[in-house]
């Protein structure tokens, strides 16, 4: 059974930086891409930005575009979220996401809250 853990979230100023980081671990790791989404309390939870595990292609979301970078390091089978240019409306809880084939893995979240 594969798990992901999320880290890195926390308080950051608006215009800040933070770095989120997505670990996998336990059972055969596969997936056909990985994916950050987040949520706001009351909300639905809204996808962020994908990478193609095995090709590295990239893909965000406008909100984001320009402003966050995804990345994945296979060897350590982590996923990593680089947020920069951080603004209030980034603030929710963001997890992580790991697409196979016949079943999705998901992350218990970080928090990540930006200050204006």
């Amino acid at each position: 059974q594969v798990q992901l853990v999320e880290s890195g979230g926390g308080l950051v100023q608006t215009g800040g930086s933070l770095r989120l980081s997505c670990a996998a671990s336990g059972g055969t790791f596969s997936p056909y891409s990985m994916r950050w989404f987040r949520q706001v309390p009351g909300k639905e939870r809204v996808w962020v930005a994908t990478i193609i595990w095995s090709g590295g292609t990239t893909y965000y979301s406008d909100s984001v575009k320009g402003r966050f970078t995804i990345s994945r390091d296979n060897a350590k089978n982590t996923v990593y979220l680089q947020m920069k240019s951080l603004e209030p409306e980034d603030t929710a809880v963001y997890y992580c996401n790991a697409n196979e084939p016949l079943v999705q893995y998901w992350g218990q979240g970080t928090q990540v809250t930006v200050s204006s």
